[in-house]
This record gives structure tokens, C-alpha cells and sequence, in this order.
């Protein structure tokens, strides 16, 4: 049996070991695989693990042998269900293994707004507290949490840890989900999109990109939040309209946006949002804690192994 990982490097840069997915076939692990490799590389595959290498169409046409496809993450935006399915490949993919992960960069984000200590630890570098006149000094607002209203967009995992978090600070929290108000844990208020607007004093993006949901975050949605409010994206860059976000930003309307994904990933170097002070961005690592890889890894080769054995999980193509 050959396996190939196509693009294995930012799941495992070196800290971990492939052997126990060796220990199933003939292994051959790829850094990196551009979109023109991906059949010379995975011609002769029986299974394939990769993370973004898109897997549709006429690639999978060129792969005959192909059984079973692993996902390295919980989105399965690289394959076509339905067209897997038809060709005979199980698709899994390794869902939650980030929740906690990626719910801490949230707050992250909102702490270094609220705090500014990547500004202030700065400053203090370059010498601004020693020079100081007095014990303390600031140049921004600051403001803690407690009594203001968290409000979220999508309620599955994340959405509901950042919730526990929130409620910790002495949060409200407001949240628009499709579960019903009786499903909802104990805190949460449900809401509807422009309620939610209107009441936050924080607002976080956890959900899906579906063409619902495709730059929700745009000039229209913008102008009916509260000035001042923070903008929180950990989910998918296209759930907001970057430029939008960009003149909010200038125009002080927003006091702080705090993503982990781009639209573009890498951005291009043009994007409006890498030009304002008040957007703190991060390469799309809030996944890439070494206990999130570690889970993300375990599940993965549990998936190949269970495949193997025929009974395959976490699958998310019908079969």
C-alpha cells in the first residue's frame, strides 16, 4: 500500500514523527506539493494525507489507485463529497482538535486590543519607560472586559468555548446560531444578526464560509456596530470585506480588528488591511500549537489506521 502526505511540513515541521503512519505502507512525505506535482506525486497513491492540495476534478481522474483521501484539518473545502464518493474514496477529516487552541487566540487578539501589550512591551524595548516622568504612563485607551458584550457568529465548538472564557472576564454574551434558545448553554442569549451587530462590544467570527455567510462583514454590516467595537476573526479571511474593514479601521469606527486569516493566504502585500495600525494580524496559527498539531496528527493516523481496518471514521463524504 503507498501513502503519500502531499504537503505535510506546517502539520509537522520536524517536532514529530511520521513512523507510525510508515508502519501502514510504503510512506513518501512531501513538504510542500504545487497544484502542477500533485499527479506525479500521487499517481501511484492508495491514500493520500494533505491539508490545502486541492483534490477535484481532472486531478482525481489521473489518480486511479486513489482509495481513501486524509484531511489534515476540520475543512473539507478541497474535495467535492459528492464527486469523492461516486469514485470510491473516503474522505476523513480531524474534527476539534483546535477548539482550545484557537479559541486562546481569540482572546489573544482581544486582550492585545483591549491591553496593547505588543505596543507597550515595544515602546519599553525602544527605551519610552525609562525616559518616563513618571511610575506609569499610557497612550492609549485601555479597558477591561468585564460588563461588556461579547457577541458571536456561529456556535459550534469555538464559539462555545470562547464563551466560557467570556463569562470568566464578567461578559455578556450574545450569539447568532441556528440552535434553538433551549439548546443553548447556560449564558448565551440568541439573537439575530442585526441584534447582534448592535449590542457588541466585541464581536467574533467562528463560522463556516458558505456563500451566506461570504463577506458578511462589509460597509453595510459595519455601519450598524457600535463605534469603537472590536472586530475578531479566527474562522475564514472571505467572511469579511477586507477593504470595508480597512476604512472602518481608518475611519475609527472599529477600534481594533484582530484576525488569524486572510482572504489571500499569503496576503498580498497590498492589502489594505496590513497598511492600518489597528489591525493586528497573525499568519494563520491560532491551529499551530504544538498540542492542536499533536491531536491533529494522533487523529489523522487514527483515521488511516481505521480506514485500513474497514471501518473508517470521521468520515465526511457519503459512502
Amino acid at each position: 500500500m503507498k501513502i503519500v502526505v502531499l504537503d505535510g511540513y506546517c502539520a509537522n515541521p520536524g517536532d514529530f514523527s511520521w513512523n507510525e503512519l510508515a508502519s501502514f505502507g510504503e510512506l513518501t512525505v512531501y513538504d510542500r506539493t504545487s497544484h502542477e506535482e500533485v499527479i506525479a506525486r500521487a499517481h501511484d497513491a492508495d491514500i493520500l494525507l494533505t491539508n490545502k492540495v486541492i483534490l477535484k476534478g481532472d486531478t482525481l481522474l489521473q489518480l486511479p489507485r486513489l482509495k481513501y483521501i486524509g484531511i489534515l484539518a476540520t475543512g473539507y473545502n478541497i474535495i467535492n463529497p459528492e464527486e469523492t464518493t461516486r469514485r470510491g474514496i473516503v474522505v476523513s477529516n480531524v474534527p476539534a482538535y483546535s477548539t482550545d487552541s484557537v479559541a486562546q487566540m481569540a482572546f489573544a487578539h482581544i486582550l492585545n486590543i483591549t491591553n496593547r501589550v505588543e505596543h507597550y512591551a515595544d515602546k519599553n524595548r525602544k527605551g519610552e519607560w525609562s525616559r518616563a516622568a513618571d511610575f506609569c504612563y499610557w497612550d492609549t485607551p485601555l479597558h477591561e472586559l468585564a460588563g461588556k458584550t461579547l457577541g458571536i457568529v456561529g456556535l459550534g465548538n469555538i464559539g462555545c468555548k470562547l464563551t466560557q472564557i467570556a463569562r470568566v472576564f464578567g461578559m455578556d454574551v450574545f450569539a447568532v446560531t441556528s440552535k434553538s434558545s433551549s439548546e443553548l448553554p447556560e449564558g448565551i442569549q440568541k439573537t439575530t444578526l442585526d441584534g447582534l451587530l448592535a449590542v457588541s462590544d466585541v464581536l467574533c467570527l467562528t463560522c463556516p464560509l458558505t456563500e451566506d455567510t461570504r463577506e458578511m462583514i462589509n460597509q453595510q454590516t459595519l455601519s450598524k456596530m457600535r463605534k469603537g467595537a472590536i472586530l475578531i476573526n479566527t474562522s475564514r479571511g472571505p467572511l469579511i470585506n477586507e477593504a470595508d474593514v480597512a476604512a472602518a479601521l481608518a475611519e475609527g469606527k472599529l477600534a481594533g480588528y484582530g484576525a488569524d486569516v486572510m482572504s489571500n493566504e499569503p496576503p498580498r502585500p497590498d492589502n489594505p488591511l496590513l497598511a492600518q495600525p489597528n489591525a493586528f494580524i497573525t499568519p494563520h496559527i491560532a491551529w499551530a500549537t504544538t498540542e492542536a498539531r499533536a491531536r491533529l496528527l494522533h487523529t489523522a493516523i487514527d483515521n488511516v489506521k481505521a480506514f485500513i481496518n474497514g471501518t473508517p471514521q470521521n468520515v465526511v463524504n457519503p459512502i
